[in-house]
This record gives structure tokens, sequence and C-alpha cells, in this order.
């Protein structure tokens, strides 16, 4: 997804204009082709119709209109350019970042004025704040989404590891079971197993006292962030271990997009998925849990030690769809986070979340997603401006406020917030404890993978493995690595690293403080 586009496209391009020479002064332009072509057909059409004379007054007259228009539109660009201040128009979804030209000294050119953005950083560090959220009670969360609580039952089968429960079925067994899956649609992998999951169906449907019933499954754990951490690789190595199913597909991203509608970022709202088709991605894994139930039937209850997984980078992070559905006008921070529904629903789940330094994790995220002539002096451009519109935001909000403030991410070239770890882990353990969340480092990841790999079997309490098996997971190539082309721009200029170390340094202060580990502190 190109994160740069979000619901105000409007704005985004009023940013282009000022930062773009306007496609009318280049001669090559469309818009001079355009113009040339429509010139030459009303030429050819009043060739039988009108004198020489008359032609030539006509193009007389077009050329001074032109001319008139070219120097009125010049005008206005060069007025626009000489702004100082960026203003930000109220969103249309209830929420404002203004800024004021003495707050904001901003030239829409962005040259590289290390000191300007040296003090704009100096100014945001001294507005940090850990303040706590306000959590709303679980009567509050089942109230806002009843249709999430009415389906998925407060208990779980006893002799499963897995959260799973029996749902009753009452649709034609011949019908396609999977035809109106909205993933289905859009998501090539669960296409590819498509087929596979309808033929069988009615062999895994459970029949009790003349009804038919289907497993339905949750996680037992997520891995839930961050992008460009790393979570690619310990998902597809995660998924070796034979006691460890995922979903048909990596990234639902149900809880934070797919739910309210959002199927790309850059895109308006689509009809919102239903809770059955996301737990229909966990059908795979059910009829393996499914099978194992069977088999035990005649023989003794054994417990099922088969666990399911989660991997959305972005359900540690992304809360943008607040505001369209849970603002009421009022609050400047979200009143419900992703975390309140899914501890209401499943209060001892366990989450994995993958960390690496912000400054190397904004970088990559940059080069990662497809925008066109990326550079170094590009890229810190685009860190300037977002700093500089942090900081607008700063003025008025706090800095849990601008970091869920959905028109900010949507304006920011960079996504800065994404690296502010600590305000979204403390917003996480307000809900779950510690003992719930594994948080990792990329760097010791990528260091020693076994050492890695053996904590989240611990922490998932998985059994043993054969050492063959876990070298089979350990020592194979790492995944979602940096492409070539990427690669070939080298490092970031040492004077972008500066800044950004110097934005990010308080939060990984305050991260090392929570975890008790200097390691974060990425020094």
């Amino acid at each position: 997804m190109d994160h740069r586009h979000g619901f105000l496209n409007g704005l985004d391009e009023k940013l282009e204009y000022s930062k773009n020479k306007p496609a009318f002064l280049h001669p090559s332009s469309r818009w001079t082709s355009v113009l040339t072509v429509n010139n030459n057909r009303a030429q050819h059409q009043a060739w039988g119709l009108w004198t020489l004379g008359s032609v030539r007054k006509i193009k007389i007259l077009s050329f001074l209109f032109g001319l008139m228009v070219t120097v009125l539109i010049m005008a206005s660009y060069f007025l626009m350019r000489d702004q100082k201040g960026l203003y930000l128009t109220p969103s249309p979804y209830h929420l404002t970042v203004e800024s004021h030209p003495a707050q904001l000294p901003l030239n829409l050119s962005f040259a590289t004025d290390y000191t300007v953005v040296r003090e704009v950083v100096r100014s945001i560090v001294a507005k940090v704040d850990f303040s706590h959220r306000r959590v709303p009670d679980l009567r509050e969360a089942r109230e806002k989404e009843p249709n999430i609580f009415s389906a998925i039952p407060r208990k779980f089968l006893p002799h499963l590891k897995n959260p799973c429960w029996y749902e009753e079925f009452f649709g034609n067994i011949t019908a396609d079971p999977y035809g109106k899956n909205l993933y289905a649609l859009y998501s090539k992998r669960f296409q590819a197993i498509y087929d596979y999951l309808r033929r069988a169906f009615p062999a895994h449907l459970h029949q009790h006292a003349g009804r038919l019933y289907r497993l339905r499954c949750l996680p037992f754990f997520y891995i839930i962030g961050q992008p460009k951490c790393g979570t690619t690789d310990l998902f597809d190595r995660l998924r070796l271990h034979p006691e460890v199913h995922f979903t048909t597909m990596k990234e639902p991203h149900w809880w934070t997009r797919k739910r309210f509608g959002i199927i790309r970022l850059s895109n308006s709202f689509h009809n919102p998925y239903p809770l059955n088709d996301y737990l229909d991605l966990f059908d795979q894994a059910a009829n393996h849990i499914q099978d194992h139930l069977t088999s035990n039937s005649s023989k003794s209850h054994k417990k099922v030690n088969i666990i399911i997984g989660e991997a959305s980078a972005s359900t540690m992070w992304d809360n943008n769809a607040w505001v369209h559905f849970y603002n009421n006008g009022t609050d400047v921070e979200p009143p419900f986070l992703v975390q309140d529904f899914i501890h209401a629903v499943q209060p001892d789940v366990r989450f994995i979340v993958m960390l690496r330094d912000p400054v190397e994790r904004l970088y990559s995220d940059y080069l990662y997603f497809g925008m066109a002539n990326k550079s170094v002096e590009d890229f810190h451009e685009r860190v300037s401006e977002s700093l500089h519109l942090f900081e607008g935001c700063l003025a008025e909000r706090s800095i849990r406020s601008c970091i869920y403030n959905t028109t900010l991410n949507n304006l920011m070239p960079v996504r800065l917030q994404v690296g502010l770890y600590v305000i979204y882990l403390l917003d996480w353990l307000s809900v779950f404890s510690r003992e719930q969340i594994l948080i990792l480092r990329l760097e010791d990841h990528a260091a020693n993978r076994k050492i890695t790999m053996r904590r989240v079997f611990k922490f998932l309490q998985l059994g043993p493995l054969t050492l063959q098996k876990e070298a089979d997971i350990t020592k194979s190539p790492a995944s979602n690595t940096r492409r070539p082309a990427n690669r070939n721009l080298g490092p970031m200029l040492p004077i972008t690293k500066e800044i950004l170390q110097s934005f990010y340094k308080p939060f990984n202060q305050r991260l090392a403080q929570v975890l008790r580990d200097p390691a974060f502190l990425w020094t």
C-alpha cells in the first residue's frame, strides 16, 4: 500500500502542487499537447465554414485568451510559493491540524535548512509526555461492537489449546460456503486454497443430536508489529513448526481496516468485511484441529496442542478508522482502540512484537513502498516536512492525540509515528499484562535466529523439536529483505540520521525504562 495517500487526497495534491512545477510550464507537457490537438481539430472543422480571415481572427483571439489565462495562473503560483505558513484545512472527518505561521516557519520548497529542522525537533522533544489513556470498560466495548460479541462465545472448548468453539451450521451443505467471502475477491492467497476449503467443508462438519456444527477458531497469538521490523521473517519461520498454523494470508488487517471497509488506504470506504469472513481465514487450521479431535474421540481425550497465529503488522499501531466510527465530535483521542475489543473477546491471548531501531525502520519503510525517484535527498525532505507537520499538531494537542490523528497521519510523507513504539506499547499494557506480550529486537534476531526462535517457542509453550527440524527453521534465508535497487541507494544522509535520532531519543529512553532493557535505546 502507498501509505502517503489516505482519505484526504485533496490536501496531498495541494502539497505536491506547491513542491513541483505546474504542468503547464513545461513545453512538452500534456496540457500543451491537448491544446494543440484541440486547436488543430477546430481548424479542420472550420475550414469549409469560415473564410481564411475569420480563422486568423479566431486564432489571434484564442492566443490572447490563452496568454491571459497563463499569466493569471503563473501569478497565482508565485503568490502561493511565497507563502511562509502551511495551513491544514479542517478535515471532513472532524479532525483538524492547524498551524500558524509563528508556529510553523516552513517554506514549501523544503530547502535543507538543517538549523530550522533541529529547532523543530527540540520543540517536539520539549513537549513529550507519557500520560495514561482512559480505558473503556467491558460494557462500553460490547455496546460499541455488538456484532462481534454476539458471534464469539465467552468460553472456548476446554480440551483445545487454541480458542475454538462449535457454531451451528444452518446453510445448505451443497452450497458454496465461501462464495460471498470478501477476502476471496482481493486475496490471491485465499483464492489459491479456495477450492480445497470448499471441497473439504462437508467432511469437516460435526453432527450432534441431529444438527450440524462447524468448528470456529480465533488465534492463540497475534504478531502485531511493527512494519519493516522482521515480522514476515518471523511468520515464515514460525509456520514451519508442526504445532503452529496461520491464517490463509499473512496480513488480514481485519481488526484495524477490513472490518471498517478499508481495502486500500488510498481508496474510499468499501463494504465492511463481516466477522464470518475473517473467521473463514482460520478454517484451514480449524480443519487440522478437527481431524485431531476426530482421531482422539475413539481413544483418549488428549489435549490438542495445535495453535493458530495471525500476523497483521498494523494491529499494534493503526487506529486511523476511529475518527469515522468512534468519534462523537468532541474527542481528540480515540475513545476505543483495537486492543480494547481484542481484550474483550480474548483476555488471555498472547502477542509478539518485533521492533528495530526506529531511525532505520523509517528509512526501510520509505524504500519499501513503490514511490518513484527515491533518493537520500528526497528522504531527508520528507522527514523534514513530516517533522514540521508533527510540530504543528503538538502546538495544539498531546503526543497521543497526534499519533492517533488520522488527518496528520495521512499528510505526513513518511510514517514518523510508527516508530514511537512506547506510546503504543503503553496503550496495549493498559489492557493486557506484560507477561502476555513478547517483545523482540530485529537486531538480535538477525544476529542469532536460534536464540530468538527458542524464546518464541517457549513463549508459545510449544513442544520440543528435533535438531534437524530446529535447523530447518533457524537456518533458512531471511524473508522480505531489501530489494537490490533500494540497496544501491546506500544509507541515509548523516544529517538525516542525526535529526531522527534526536527525535526518537526520548521515546526510546522511555521504552528502555518500561522494558528494563537498555538495548532498546539503540544508541
